[in-house]
């Protein structure tokens, strides 16, 4: 059985990019942390983008889950948690120093 298109995606990003998967998980999770926040006009301090970014981390480890237990029969939880702290450490930071007032003011320094 082949990979998942899912996963040619994302090996493919990782050879046009030449950043490793942890890398990619970083950038990514900042990405739909910012998309998230332009598209919806939503400041750093709502939840709502972070809701957004935790979402696509769970459906891309979901994703990376099933194509785990077809291919190999088995599955790494502890790699996809892993890649989901990954995705969500920046913009759980921001998020946290916006809504404590402490973004605002290192921004203004």
């Amino acid at each position: 059985m082949e990979p998942s298109l899912f996963q040619a995606g994302k090996l493919a990003l990782v050879d046009l990019t030449g950043l490793s998967r942890d890398s990619l998980h970083l950038h990514i999770g900042l990405l739909v942390w910012l998309l998230a926040m332009l598209l919806g006009r939503r400041s750093p301090r709502s939840l709502l983008p972070l809701a957004m970014a935790a979402l696509a981390a769970t459906a891309g480890e979901l994703l990376d889950r099933h194509n785990a237990l077809s291919l190999l029969g088995h599955w790494h939880w502890q790699a996809s948690l892993h890649d989901w702290v990954n995705t969500l450490l920046w913009p759980s930071l921001l998020c946290l120093l916006a809504r404590s007032g402490r973004l605002d003011t290192a921004l203004r320094t």
